[in-house]
């Protein structure tokens, strides 16, 4: 009799919450293009500072914008099918938001350096996403759950 160890996206509570993180970005990706949902979308503009499209009124988008988050929601859920890639994307990319947030405070909001484009809403989200990554990637990522031939071992690092 021959026991296969399978991993899934749901094998532990990091890779699960990697995968609704990740699921979120990519609601949020779609969300930017959907009328209604976003004010001025006719106005959507590849990249730079002058679109005038917001994500719920609030938050100011970019067709870059858009696509960055759907990347990064496909990223995550490829990463989140193991328990080191899960960890590395949460961890990662809250390191990422947080240093986007600093880009965001000290980038001249009508320059051409801000070409994803970001606005105090986008800035203040970043620094919530941030925080969020990494405390759950920092709180789950300290013990790893394995099933191995139906038995679940958990193991602290």
């Amino acid at each position: 009799m021959s026991t296969t160890s399978r991993t899934s996206i749901t094998a532990s509570p990091l890779q699960t919450m990697a995968a609704v993180v990740a699921a979120v970005f990519l609601l949020v990706g779609v969300a930017g293009f959907v009328p209604g949902l976003t004010t001025n979308v006719d106005d959507l503009e590849f990249a730079g500072h002058k679109s005038s499209a917001e994500l719920l009124g609030v938050f100011q988008v970019s067709i870059l914008h858009n696509i960055v988050h759907l990347l990064f929601g496909i990223a995550g859920l490829v990463m989140a099918r193991t328990w080191s890639g899960a960890r590395a994307f949460l961890i990662g990319g809250g390191a990422i938001y947080a240093l986007l947030f600093v880009y965001g405070l000290v980038v001249d909001h009508k320059s051409d350096a801000n070409f994803v484009p970001l606005n105090d809403a986008d800035n203040w989200l970043h620094l919530v996403l941030a925080i969020g990554m990494l405390a759950i990637g920092l709180a789950l990522g300290n013990r790893r759950t394995t099933d191995v031939g139906g038995r679940r071992t958990t193991t602290t690092t």
